[in-house]
């Protein structure tokens, strides 16, 4: 299926399994580009930063990873359109950890808060997932690297023979950083919290606050103080701004 436009992001219509096959193809290529999970923090990015609206739309896949957005993908597709699904970035990541250990994969770790992060991550992936082959692990400096550094890292990841590398980086620091390392010959997944929720550095919302797209309600619970801006600038306006969007689209 075609992508969906949902704002300003063509948003991909996958299952989580169908999603995994695209990436498997992506895996064959030369250059196989990177994945983005859409949520609507991202939406609210790309609808306040064109630039950024292209650097994701450039991504070789945009998945649905917020609740709200795969609500909005699935108003906009067709009544008799395939399933979809939401694919959180959790969800992702443990199903293709799994796909990577079957097929002996070679994995990297970009992103996380430190090292000790990182370690308890690559530790329960790999109780997950026996066989994972965890090649690469980096904790990056929250400030941005100097040119020097960033040859460095994009000289690692190449000499540890990554095929697939996870970046926990956070939106949309980890978008701008993938698009800027497309040389490299590996398939980047840019997954935002995943890495604390699986390193238990976080708690992850019940299933019923998931599916019933209040997991938004539960982070927030827990993180007031850095999320309470970022929710009351972006969520009303994706609202206000997709409804028009799809009044539009009845109308003509």
């Amino acid at each position: 299926m075609k992508p969906v436009a949902v704002l300003r992001l063509q948003v991909d219509p996958h299952t989580l399994s169908s999603a995994l096959a695209a990436c498997q193809q992506l895996l064959l290529r030369p250059h196989p580009g990177y994945v983005c999970l859409a949520n609507v923090h991202m939406c609210m990015e790309a609808w306040d930063q064109p630039d950024f609206a292209a650097l994701v739309n450039q991504a070789a896949l945009v998945l649905a990873d917020g609740r709200p957005v795969y609500w909005a993908q699935r108003l906009l597709l067709p009544a008799s359109s395939p399933p979809t699904e939401q694919i959180r970035g959790v969800d992702f990541v443990q199903a293709i950890c799994a796909m990577a250990a079957q097929q002996q994969i070679r994995l990297g770790l970009y992103g996380g808060s430190d090292d000790a992060l990182l370690a308890r991550l690559e530790q329960q992936l790999c109780a997950q997932n026996p066989g994972l082959q965890v090649v690469y692990r980096y904790a990056p400096p929250f400030r941005a690297l100097t040119e020097q550094e960033r040859l460095t890292v994009h000289q690692a990841i190449g000499d540890a023979g990554v095929q697939l590398l996870l970046v926990g980086l956070g939106c949309p620091k980890q978008e701008r950083w993938m698009a800027d390392a497309t040389a490299l010959p590996v398939l980047m997944c840019g997954v935002g919290a995943a890495f604390d929720f699986l390193a238990g550095a976080r708690a992850e919302a019940p299933r019923w606050m998931q599916t019933t797209g209040l997991e938004w309600l539960h982070r927030w619970w827990h993180e007031p103080v850095r999320l309470s801006w970022r929710y009351l600038k972006h969520n009303p306006r994706f609202m206000l701004l997709f409804f028009w969007q799809w009044i539009r689209g009845k109308l003509q």
